[in-house]
């Protein structure tokens, strides 16, 4: 009997199961029917605007290139650094190249030498002496000369350079001889400008619009795109080799634009990436994009080479620091206390017979050695005055005959003029490696106080 009330039970249960079943169905199909049959709602959103116009927004973004971004819509920010940096780190923290060669306790005072000059067994040796004779203590040499070519052997994954090493001259051999003497070396890397690069790969460089072809100057030069972090990538990757070889300092050359960029550039089809923000029509404004990649390139160079505990040196126009913001400064992207900022050195291009007529008041500057230089220099300190990284002053000096012939008077009278104004260091410039004899290198002479 219990078995039956139990089936009995279980029957009801089923059926009630099977209309709560139909009734959950039946409503389910009432919303989806009163869903189909619903109208869509569109709602209109308020219209978003942006606060600043385009002419703002390039404004801001040339006040970044220029440093000038302390003071906006009544922000102040401290120029100060919240961190700094110890003026020497242990050396366990750096590369070691096996090559230990000092810094010059009394400032670097170099000469310049090209790849044959080292390749030439007696030139070298005769160098060598020289150097050991006066109180010259460096050398600057070509690593990756102005043609392109990378001159020692080295072992690169990057196919571009690989097809650029000559491997002339073992650097690693000329370091050996150089750590005997205690001679700091120097690598001299030709940045920007470089025919063989511009020429494996146009697209790294600039395309000249009405021919079609790679754009080369009147000299027959051709550079690769500052604008391009592919471009830098290949310069420095160089530039680590040159470090883990050994030599101390790594100093950029033809770091720029091309010379009166700012009048043919829009001949040229080139990319400008994420720099376009930076451009203007505003013919006063134009030109910070150039500027930006320049700085943005030293910043990236830093970072590269900061595991190798080199120093970071660029060559740069000395029309530049007393230039200023000049239309035709941005045009080649040089913003002198920028880039002091960014390096460890500067070394201004002072070279007398490289100014025209006027400047500083000299009809011709060639024929004022002495007085040129030390008009030009103090305007350089005046310039450095408000730039806060602890950056060196060594320029190149003029060592060859233009216009007027120079000898002993003449370098020496440059070399008194920085040294009166506290500069001890400097590096001679004779594209041949013929210097003159005769002159001392480390006058000791009264600094004069230079006021602004």
């Amino acid at each position: 009997m219990s078995n039956l009330k139990n089936k009995k039970v279980n029957s009801y249960t089923k059926v009630f199961a099977l209309l709560l079943l139909s009734v959950f169905v039946l409503a389910s199909c009432q919303q989806s029917n009163t869903a189909e049959q619903q109208e869509p709602q569109y709602y209109t959103l308020p219209e978003v605007t942006p606060k600043y116009d385009s002419e703002t927004v390039t404004d801001f973004n040339s006040r970044v290139a220029t440093n000038d971004t302390n003071r906006y819509e009544g922000l102040v920010i401290p120029d100060e650094p919240l961190l700094s940096q110890p003026e020497q780190l242990p050396s366990a923290l750096f590369y070691d190249s096996g090559i230990s060669i000092p810094y010059p306790e009394d400032g670097v005072k170099g000469v310049y030498l090209t790849a044959e000059n080292v390749a030439n067994e007696e030139y070298f040796n005769y160098i060598i002496d020289y150097i050991n004779e006066t109180e010259l203590n460096a050398v600057v040499i070509d690593f990756k000369d102005d043609w392109g070519n990378v001159i020692p052997p080295i072992e690169t994954d990057n196919e571009y350079v690989q097809q650029n090493v000559i491997g002339s001259v073992d650097y690693a051999e000329v370091l050996g001889v150089l750590e005997e003497n205690e001679i700091y070396p120097i690598a001299r890397i030709t940045t920007f400008k470089d025919n063989l690069l511009a020429e494996a790969r146009p697209d790294l460089s600039f395309e000249d619009s009405t021919t079609g072809e790679t754009w080369t100057d009147g000299n027959g030069s051709k550079f690769i795109n500052p604008f391009s972090q592919e471009a830098w990538d290949y310069v420095l990757t160089i530039a680590e080799e040159a470090a883990k070889m050994g030599f101390k300092d790594i100093q950029f050359d033809y770091i720029r634009f091309p010379e009166g960029f700012e009048t043919f550039h829009t001949q040229l089809e080139y990319e400008v990436g994420e720099y376009s923000v930076f451009e203007s029509d505003n013919p006063e404004e134009q030109g910070y994009e150039r500027v930006a990649a320049i700085n943005d390139f030293l910043t990236y160079a830093d970072n590269r080479l900061t595991p190798y505990g080199v120093n970071i040196s660029a060559d740069i126009f000395g029309y530049t620091a007393i230039a200023g913001d000049a239309p035709d400064v941005r045009g080649i992207g040089q913003n002198f206390t920028q880039m002091a900022e960014r390096v460890d050195v500067v070394s201004s291009m002072i070279y007398p017979s490289h100014w025209t007529s006027g400047f500083f008041g000299f009809d011709v500057p060639d024929y004022y050695p002495y007085e040129f230089t030390n008009t030009y220099i103090q305007e350089e300190l005046y310039v450095l005055g408000p730039v806060q990284n602890n950056v060196v002053s060594r320029p190149w000096l003029q060592d060859f005959t233009m216009f007027m012939e120079y000898g002993p008077t003449e370098v020496q009278g440059q070399i008194n003029a920085l040294a009166e104004n506290g500069i001890h260091e400097y590096l001679l410039w004779n594209a041949a490696g013929e210097y003159t004899t005769g002159v001392d290198y480390a006058p000791d002479v009264e600094t004069v106080q230079v006021t602004e």
